[in-house]
C-alpha cells in the first residue's frame, strides 16, 4: 500500500502551490509584448497567491491583447473579472462598454457607460460613449417605427403598384427613402436654384408616373426601377 505524503496523512491541508512573480509579467505589459502577455499574465492571473492588485493590472493588460486580437468575449470575460475585484473602476466600466457595443448588445453597453459616468461623471470617453449610443438608439427606434411603412398612407391606397408597396415591406422601405431622397434633393437644389429645383421635382413626378403606368405591363420589375430610382437620389446627393 502507498504511503501517503507526511502532510496529508496528519489531515494537513496540501501544500499551497507557490506564488507566481509578476514581475516577468508586468516587464511584457511595458514591452508591450502581446504574445508575452498571454502568457506570463496568464499564470499571474491564475495563481490563487497573486495579489490583488498584480491580478488586476495582469487581467486588465490581457483584456488589452484579447481585444487587439478580436477576441471579444474573453475581453469582455477579463474585465468582468477586474470588476468583480473592485468595482469602482470607470475606465474598465467605458472599456467594457466599448466592447459590447463592437458585439452589438446596445443595452449593456448604455449600461456601462452610464456605470463609468455614475462612478467618474469627468469620465469624458465615457460621457461621449454613452451620449453617441443613446443617439444611436433613438436613430434606430424612429427607423423601427417606420419601418415597412411607404410614404404614403395604405389605408387609402387605390392604385394597384401602391397596394403592391403596401404588401411588400421591402418596397415599402424603398419607397420611403425616395421620397426622403427627393425631397432632400430638391429642397437643397431650390435652395441654390429655383429652375433646378422644380427640374428635379419634374424628374421625380415623370418617376411616379411612369410607375404608376408601366406597373402591369409585362417585364416591369418594380423593385429594379425603385432601386435605381434612389441609387440615382443618392448618387446627386453625394455630388
Amino acid at each position: 500500500m502507498a504511503l501517503l505524503h507526511p502532510a496529508l496523512a496528519a489531515g494537513a491541508e496540501p501544500p499551497k502551490e507557490p506564488q507566481v512573480d509578476p514581475a516577468a509579467c508586468f516587464a511584457a505589459i511595458s514591452a508591450a509584448d502581446d504574445d508575452k502577455i498571454a502568457t506570463l499574465c496568464t499564470a499571474v492571473i491564475d495563481n490563487d497567491m497573486t495579489a490583488k492588485a498584480d491580478r488586476i493590472k495582469a487581467l486588465i493588460a490581457r483584456a488589452a491583447v484579447f481585444t487587439r486580437r478580436d477576441q471579444l468575449d474573453r475581453a469582455i470575460a477579463d474585465y468582468g473579472n477586474v470588476l468583480k475585484a473592485d468595482s469602482t473602476l470607470a475606465d474598465i466600466y467605458n472599456a467594457r462598454g466599448e466592447l459590447w457595443r463592437k458585439k452589438g448588445d446596445r443595452p449593456k453597453a448604455l449600461q456601462d457607460f452610464g456605470a463609468a459616468i455614475k462612478l467618474n461623471p469627468d469620465q469624458q470617453a465615457a460621457r461621449a460613449n454613452y451620449r453617441s449610443l443613446a443617439l444611436e438608439l433613438e436613430r434606430l427606434g424612429a427607423l423601427m417605427a417606420v419601418a415597412g411603412k411607404p410614404s404614403f398612407n395604405c389605408a387609402t391606397a387605390r392604385r394597384p403598384v401602391e397596394k403592391a408597396i403596401c404588401a411588400n415591406p421591402e418596397l415599402a422601405d424603398l419607397d420611403r427613402e425616395i421620397n426622403v431622397a427627393s425631397t432632400k434633393v430638391v429642397r437643397d437644389a431650390a435652395a441654390a436654384s429655383s429652375r433646378d429645383g422644380r427640374a428635379l421635382q419634374r424628374e421625380q413626378d415623370e418617376f411616379l408616373a411612369r410607375r404608376n403606368a408601366l406597373f402591369d405591363h409585362p417585364g416591369y420589375d418594380l423593385m429594379k426601377a425603385m432601386r435605381e430610382r434612389l441609387d440615382h437620389l443618392q448618387a446627386i446627393q453625394r455630388n
